[in-house]
């Protein structure tokens, strides 16, 4: 898939960036690069890969998941 000319080859990355945009710029622009970097910082680390479910994990948060098993 990795091939040049393939339409294909950033659809993964597309959607990721399609949420992310969605998710987290819901309020408009942010005011100065310090706040896109906390905001964007803090969706990664604290809200995207620990309490947002994930259809993999049975639809449950990766804290959930961990303590379920």
């Amino acid at each position: 898939m990795s091939r040049a000319g393939n339409a294909y080859d950033n659809a993964f990355m597309e959607s990721c960036f399609s949420r992310f945009k969605a998710e987290l710029l819901e309020g408009g622009a942010f005011e100065n690069r310090q706040d896109a970097q906390t905001e964007i910082f803090e969706y990664i680390e604290m809200y995207h890969n620990t309490r947002r479910r994930h259809s993999a994990l049975g639809y449950l948060s990766p804290m959930n998941y961990e303590k379920n098993s």
